[in-house]
């Protein structure tokens, strides 16, 4: 069962798989997926730039990179 969820986890991370089909799949929680993407050094995935809300996506992104550029020294 431990390896089926590894499995799950890694084909999420590289987009095979979507959120919806790991609940299905007996994830309960978004935070324990992402724990264990965290055990396996695995990142989150992005979802591509495209469709009716890159603009709001785009501006966004604009508002977190000009905080961060505040925050430098």
């Amino acid at each position: 069962m431990l390896k089926e969820r590894e499995v799950l986890l890694r084909d999420y991370a590289a987009g095979v798989v979507s959120w919806s089909s790991l609940r299905e799949r007996g994830f309960d929680d978004y935070v324990s997926v992402l724990a264990g993407l965290g055990e396996l050094h695995l990142r989150p995935p992005v979802a591509p730039m495209e469709g009716p809300n890159v603009a709001a996506r785009e501006r966004g992104r604009a508002i977190i990179r000009r905080a961060l550029a505040q925050q430098r020294p």
